[in-house]
């Protein structure tokens, strides 16, 4: 038997992958966090299959299913938000299916920055604006902070951030970004990017907090950091520039018939 660690997206059921959703289709043994997986996507699971919630959990009975899967020889679809390689949880779980000689296999998924860049219609890099994005969180009560991932060293690179898991922590946030990217630096809140009760707040530094706490948000929100956001004043990428000659686009040559 084999567990796949499914990335199920960020919320709409229909961004789960081809491969995820195939799995899910398949797999007799199904166990998703159902506080951030829609039900859309496990009610797929085949009629006879178990599926298990597993938010109310802890890693050791999540660990007994799967060894009672393996035990009768049946595939786990182990559905997780998001893409699994971010904030997902994932690697204490493979360390211990090592430790038990239970194969598994891995099923990207497309992550809530992705989602929520998707559902703006922007880029996260721009020309000579923004040409890196960070994907961090800040020390709360689940962990603190390697020390040289702060966001005081972070924010010295003045590139995208994508804040997770960091809603609470506002005031840390405003303070420690302020004086890389200015009080008027564009900032979005994105509460359950794609989910039907989507909400997006496009604010500032300064003003977030005031917004975030009218909006009475107070979990399931991604904060996205930087210039590019509401920024038309940028030049053309030279991707597409006539007078730009890369290996697929040599000038001169003759187009091919």
């Amino acid at each position: 038997m084999t567990v796949y660690f499914i990335g199920a997206g960020p919320g709409a059921p229909d961004l789960i992958t081809v491969r995820g959703q195939k799995l899910v289709e398949r797999c007799k043994v199904c166990l998703y966090a159902g506080s951030l997986v829609p039900i859309e996507i496990v009610e797929a699971a085949p009629e006879d299959a178990l599926v298990v919630d597993t938010a109310p959990m802890h890693l050791d009975a999540i660990i007994e299913e799967i060894k009672k899967a393996h035990e009768k020889g049946l595939d786990v679809a182990r559905v997780h938000s998001g893409d699994p390689s971010i904030y997902g949880a994932t690697a204490e779980q493979m360390r211990r299916l090592d430790d038990l000689e239970i194969d598994y296999e891995v099923v990207p998924g497309v992550p809530a920055f992705a989602g929520v860049a998707a559902k703006l219609k922007t880029e996260l890099t721009l020309p000579e604006i923004a040409q890196t994005i960070i994907i961090t969180r800040t020390g709360m009560k689940a962990s603190s902070m390697p020390e040289f991932e702060t966001l005081e060293i972070l924010g010295k690179s003045r590139a995208t951030l994508a804040i997770h898991l960091s809603i609470r922590n506002l005031d840390y946030v405003r303070d420690t970004l302020e004086p890389y990217y200015g009080e008027d630096c564009p900032v979005i809140i994105a509460y359950r990017a794609t989910w039907p009760d989507e909400l997006y707040i496009k604010t500032t530094l300064s003003g977030m907090k005031k917004e975030v706490r009218a909006n009475k948000i107070t979990r399931t929100a991604l904060i996205l950091v930087g210039p590019v956001f509401g920024n038309a004043d940028f030049r053309d990428s030279d991707l597409y520039n006539p007078d730009y000659t890369h290996v697929l686009r040599n000038k001169g040559k003759k187009k091919a018939r």
